[in-house]
């Protein structure tokens, strides 16, 4: 629960909630989509889905500490926990379920080959501290997904530990530092440059590592201005930060030479591998002069993501900072396969260690196992579908919706909210209308460069049939929205979500993350006296 406002505000219908969309049933079921209390409001004192011994009899060791009352979890019997949690998942939106729009986020559909390889014995059941010597598969397929990734982008190391994009910025942007302080440049180059476009992690990983962020505007085709670069460059600036393609979904096409300036100045090239899914065996990020890169495996080669983790963000590393690679480092002594810890004598200086063991052996696994069921030619046809399928949203919606900047766009189709001008309806009222249809909305109000952003990543994994009727459902919407009447429909989807709209600024400014017990007497039925 992550909003103030009382839950029956929120809820869909029934005569149990007092709400205004009321469908007449006595239970606040709408069929097969089932009312869900809390998991709290369930529970009862003493129930319990198991039978535990009674615990022996020990001396006390907690010093006057222990706990007086209940931990407050829930007692439920085993099928009502089996039930919550399955309706629960009915609740939630899924790229098993369809079109799954977010822009500069790459949510494609997971081979389920990539799952089982992830199961097989030997490497689902792999604990960290098992001695090396019984871990040398595992350590060779680290290395394996090493090489590829090495080939991929035309570079001649990579850090495989960091835990997911933002770590992988942190180690790239350390590198660099590591690079200027061996060279004692670093006390004089304390700037970094980001587009205005930039993801947000960018500027914030540089400022956590002491570094000034300048931005640089874009022109009016959605690309850096390059005027603007080369006049910001000079003495005091460690390196530039630049997705390719951009956030705005769009290449760079003057990245060569920005990374030629940049080199010239003495400074590094750090790029944000967030869309590489767009250009993956089409351009290797090396022969464009980039000197660092990380690279999301759970986007590019398909991990499932979201809610937090897991993640994966190797970094690949130029010539100049690969030996500043973190470590561990996996080395091969003849046949075997050995560790490189902390202190361990290699051919660099190491940074020092930025997370616990080597990385998400899980996202590993499966990454390679992508790569290894598509193949060079599969990988190069995976950045050509998904290019495709956005320059074929934006065809389609192009003449209805009003698309952020001329001409094709590589892997994301941006739309500004000019269409809806008058109209009465906003980008939020549009994205909540998008629900009742069945889809997710797209990435809303980001990139923040332009009003009212909408964004739509297809993805290579999408059939053209379903992205015809998604396009369909936001040509349906848009017209529905230009008739000029229809504002209050907008402003109240969505209708036949299991909850209705809330407060999402008083859900951000004050959550109510704890659960507190109603007031109800006991041995009042809630549900009852509200039918009553």
């Amino acid at each position: 629960m992550v909003q103030s406002l009382d839950r029956s505000q929120g809820r869909a219908g029934g005569v149990a909630t007092g709400s205004a969309n009321n469908h007449g049933t006595y239970t606040g079921n709408r069929a097969l989509q089932i009312e869900e209390p809390l998991i709290f409001e369930m529970g009862q004192t003493g129930r319990c889905g198991v039978d535990l011994p009674e615990p022996p009899k020990v001396k006390e060791r907690l010093n006057g500490l222990r706990r007086k009352g209940t931990i407050g979890l829930p007692g439920l019997a085993e099928p009502q926990v089996v039930q919550h949690y399955t309706r629960l998942s009915q609740k939630n939106y899924a790229i098993d379920m369809g079109v799954y729009p977010l822009g500069s986020c790459t949510m494609k559909h997971n081979p389920r080959i990539n799952e089982k390889v992830a199961r097989l014995p030997g490497i689902g059941d792999l604990h960290p501290l098992q001695p090396v010597s019984t871990v040398q598969g595992a350590l060779e397929l680290i290395d394996s997904l090493a090489h590829w990734l090495k080939t991929l982008t035309g570079m001649p190391a990579v850090a495989m530990s960091p835990a997911a994009g933002a770590h992988g910025e942190m180690c790239g942007m350390m590198a660099i530092a590591a690079a200027l302080e061996a060279k004692g440049e670093r006390a004089k180059r304390k700037t970094v440059l980001a587009p205005e476009s930039a993801h947000g992690t960018n500027p914030a990983t540089a400022a956590a590592l002491g570094f000034v962020v300048k931005p640089i505007p874009a022109n009016d085709r959605g690309r850096v201005d390059l005027a603007a670069l080369k006049a910001a460059l000079g003495p005091d600036v460690a390196a530039i930060m630049l997705t390719n393609p951009n956030t705005c979904g769009l290449f760079e096409s003057d990245i060569v030479e920005i990374s030629k300036a940049v080199h010239e100045a003495g400074a590094y090239f750090y790029c944000d591998g967030a869309n590489f899914n767009a250009i993956v065996g089409r351009v290797r990020p090396g022969d464009l002069g980039i000197d660092c890169m990380h690279i999301n495996l759970h986007k590019t080669f398909s991990t499932p993501h979201g809610g937090g983790g897991p993640g994966a963000g190797p970094v690949v590393l130029s010539a100049p900072l690969a030996p500043y690679a973190p470590y561990p480092w996996i080395v091969k002594d003849g046949d075997t396969w050995r560790v490189a810890e902390d202190g361990a004598k290699v051919e660099g200086a190491p940074l020092g260690r930025l997370k616990a063991f080597h990385g998400q052996m899980g996202m590993f696994t499966r990454a390679l196992a992508y790569i290894m069921s598509h193949g060079a030619d599969g990988l190069k046809q995976v950045a050509e579908d998904a290019v495709l399928n956005a320059n074929y949203v934006m065809a389609a919606l192009k003449d209805v919706m009003s698309p952020a900047f001329e001409g094709p766009c590589m892997h994301e189709a941006l739309f500004d909210d000019s269409f809806l001008k008058d109209t009465g309806v906003s980008t939020l009222d549009f994205a909540k209308a998008m629900i009742d249809e069945g889809y997710h909305p797209m990435t809303m109000y980001f990139p923040l460069v332009v009003h009212g952003a909408m964004l739509i990543e297809p993805t290579e994994t999408v059939a053209k049939e379903d992205l015809d009727q998604f396009i369909g459902a936001l040509r349906s919407l848009t017209a529905k929205a230009k008739t000029g009447t229809a504002a209050e429909d907008f402003k109240a989807a969505p209708l036949y979500a299991p909850r209705r709209r809330l407060d999402e600024t008083l859900a951000a400014r004050k959550p109510v993350l704890r659960w507190k017990p109603s007031n109800n007497p006991p041995g009042i039925d809630p549900l009852k006296q509200a039918a009553e």
